[in-house]
Order: structure tokens, then C-alpha cells, then sequence
């Protein structure tokens, strides 16, 4: 039991000379700064603030910047998607009219060819009736 007593008691002198043996610097209050020193350090400050300020005004205006370049772009490829469907479907519509014409055609010929067998037809009918 002495011993952990003793143990104890030396680990607290050893603690305490340890504290003690510590540097500390003393820091200036502020009665000791000179108005001098306060003006210096108010103008460090402002400057510093302004520098602050500057810096993160470049940097939103080189976004906004960024930002608009990168929406004019995706408004070209927009336009440029846009007009490039529009076109197929001119095209598309231009094949589907041609087609339908061609369609058109050939029945018109079909029912004049089927007229004009029907009227050949009729004729040498007639002439046969005719004869008899």
C-alpha cells in the first residue's frame, strides 16, 4: 500500500514539474496595444475583407460566366437537334406524299386501261351485234 502511495505521489511531482517547465508566451492585451498598433491591425483587416470580397466576386462572375457559355452551347445543339428532325420529317413527309401519288397513278392508269378494255370490248360487242 506505501508503495502505491509513494507511486501516486511521484507521478503528481512529476505531473507538476512537467506543468511548470512549460513556456508560455504572453499574449498582449488589449491595454498594452498602442493605437498605432490597433489602427494597423483594423487596415490588415478591411484589406483583408476586401481582398476576401474581390476574390469571391472574380469567382461568381467566371461562373455565371461559365454557366452562360455552357446554356448558349446546349441552346445551339438544341436548335441544331431541332431543325435536323424537322428536316427528317420533311423528308419523310415528302417520301410518304410521293408515295402516295405513285399509288394514286397507277390506279388512275389501272381504271383508265380497265375503261378503255371495257369500251374496246363494248365496240367490237356492237360489231358483232351488227353483223348478225
Amino acid at each position: 500500500m506505501k508503495k502505491q502511495i509513494l507511486s501516486l505521489a511521484a507521478v503528481a511531482l512529476l505531473v507538476f514539474a512537467v506543468q511548470s517547465c512549460e513556456k508560455k508566451e504572453p499574449k498582449p492585451g488589449e491595454d498594452e496595444l498602442t493605437l498605432g498598433n490597433k489602427v494597423d491591425t483594423l487596415t490588415t483587416d478591411i484589406e483583408q475583407a476586401r481582398d476576401t470580397a474581390v476574390i469571391r466576386a472574380e469567382n461568381a462572375a467566371a461562373e455565371a460566366k461559365d454557366a452562360t457559355n455552357k446554356t448558349i452551347e446546349e441552346v445551339k445543339d438544341g436548335t441544331k437537334k431541332t431543325a435536323n428532325e424537322v428536316a427528317d420529317a420533311a423528308k419523310k413527309t415528302a417520301a410518304d406524299v410521293k408515295e402516295a401519288s405513285k399509288r394514286a397513278a397507277d390506279k388512275a392508269e389501272a381504271a383508265a386501261k380497265a375503261a378503255k378494255d371495257g369500251t374496246v370490248k363494248t365496240a367490237k360487242d356492237v360489231n358483232e351485234a351488227l353483223k348478225k
